[in-house]
């Protein structure tokens, strides 16, 4: 393969020439704005791009590809920078920053909801909630909406309306040749079925097109055990949620409460948590929910609010700037032997952000066939996920001990692969357990569509030899 060029090897006079062509700005190290403007979400990413180029249109993301290409440059896709492996940045190279893209414009007749590249969820949230609609998204509002989406689309409203790829109606995006294609069910089908879970392997969306569902307020909040009833509650949850309605979704974690807004007499406990969402008839939440106050939670602080609000509930916890370090595997069960590690390594979790998640993919996200996307695990019963997190950056190694060793531990009774955007960078062959079946023919079309792999700084889907 060719070495990269880096942008110090350009002359002044190309970069010039370049910046002549574009209505956004270019941020290069010697810029004032530089080192803020490579920070990612993950503070434990230290990456130091030649170029950042701010793109506000379709225009700007063109010429980029096109420079990139033409000038052998590494290229990396930035929209919220929310990657848990930093791969919205590059070493030396151009970073493609798509932040300056964005909009969203709510369609009622036909309740769907167009959306820029580089938005938010929380933005998305807060344009659809006055018409009682909602796209079903993560957990976190501050996520990116493209990189989240890109790889699949797990949160609050999977078990009721499916993943985010299951909602995604269209797209617009930019190619490694450097032109602009819309993708949708009937124009570059290839490329539209690739891009649902085949993450930015494929070009540069610069616009989604979803599908909106009647969400408006919601019952939810954490219940919260002692980290000693782990096994006991895993147990009983893994029972209980394959059974539930569609309408309630509930991920399980072992957690410290770290802080307000919990009651003092929680503070730096360990607990096996339960964040509920309910999107059902209000007058039969009680009925419902019954079975899990019979569990006799030590703490619960469920209640009636707004979609927008679960979606914001951790972001004050999880800002922008903390050491994170991230192991995930796909589940079928939690058996006894899987029950023990959690019980074990949630009882050592090192700092009070660290944390491990299941989230479930049962009800309509289980509905969709394993090949109609590219995500390959619509049987698997849980995705889960590892975080060691901390502001401080001396205990980056302590954090990423913790993850390594209950990842370790964990991992025998997984079903093999992760959800990528659960993953760090960790390699082809994670790459392809990932995407197991379906692995082949998104190397086709990566072959089709970008036989070079310029677009190569993500979960890397090489084109077929």
């Amino acid at each position: 393969m060719e070495k990269k060029q880096t942008i110090k090897d350009l002359a002044t006079s190309l970069i010039e020439e370049f910046s002549s062509h574009l209505r956004g700005e270019i941020i290069q190290a010697s810029d004032p704005e530089y080192q803020d403007a490579r920070k990612v979400y993950n503070a434990m990413i230290d990456k130091h791009p030649g170029m950042i180029v701010r793109c506000v249109d379709v225009a700007d993301v063109m010429a980029c590809v096109n420079f990139g290409r033409e000038n052998n440059l590494l290229v990396a896709i930035r929209g919220g920078g929310h990657n848990g492996g930093g791969l919205g940045l590059c070493e030396d190279g151009l970073v493609i920053d798509l932040s300056g893209l964005k909009s969203v414009r709510v369609n009622l007749a036909d309740q769907t909801v167009r959306v820029g590249g580089g938005n938010l969820w929380g933005e998305v949230d807060h344009a659809t909630h006055p018409f009682g609609l909602a796209v079903p998204a993560g957990i976190i509002s501050t996520t990116g909406v493209g990189g989240l989406t890109l790889g699949g689309g797990v949160g609050h409203l999977s078990r009721k309306y499916g993943l985010t790829i299951d909602n995604l109606l269209e797209a617009d995006m930019v190619l490694a040749d450097g032109s602009f294609v819309t993708v949708n069910k009937n124009q570059n089908e290839d490329l539209f079925w690739a891009i649902r879970g085949g993450g930015g392997n494929f070009g540069v969306i610069t616009s989604f097109k979803f599908q909106a569902h009647p969400v408006s307020t919601v019952i939810g909040g954490p219940t919260l055990w002692p980290i000693e009833k782990t096994e006991e509650i895993m147990s009983w949850y893994h029972d209980f949620i394959l059974n539930a309605p569609d309408d309630l979704n509930g991920f399980i974690a072992t957690m410290i409460i770290p802080g307000p807004p919990f009651p003092e007499e929680l503070h730096n406990k360990m607990f096996c948590g339960i964040v509920w969402c309910y999107t059902g008839d209000p007058s039969k939440f009680d009925k419902l929910f019954q079975e899990v106050r019979d569990k006799n939670p030590l703490f619960e602080h469920v209640g009636e609010m707004p979609y927008p609000s679960i979606q914001t509930l951790f972001d004050g916890l999880m800002p922008s700037g903390m050491q994170w370090y991230w192991r995930a595997d796909f589940f079928n069960d939690i058996n006894k032997e899987a029950r023990a590690v959690h019980l074990k390594y949630g009882s050592s979790i090192p700092t009070p952000l660290s944390q491990m998640h299941l989230y479930p993919i049962s009800g309509a996200a289980s509905r969709v066939g394993k090949e109609d996307t590219p995500w390959a695990y619509r049987d698997a019963k849980y995705t889960g996920v590892i975080v060691g997190v901390d502001p401080d950056p001396n205990n980056a190694e302590k954090i990423t001990q913790w993850c390594k060793d209950y990842w370790e531990a964990l991992h025998p009774y997984s079903s093999g692969g992760a959800y990528s955007n659960f993953m760090m960078d960790e390699g082809q062959e994670r790459v392809q357990a990932s995407y197991k079946h379906n692995y082949n023919r998104l190397s086709e079309i990566k072959k089709r569509h970008d036989p070079n792999n310029f677009f190569r700084v993500n979960q890397n889907i090489k084109p077929k030899a």
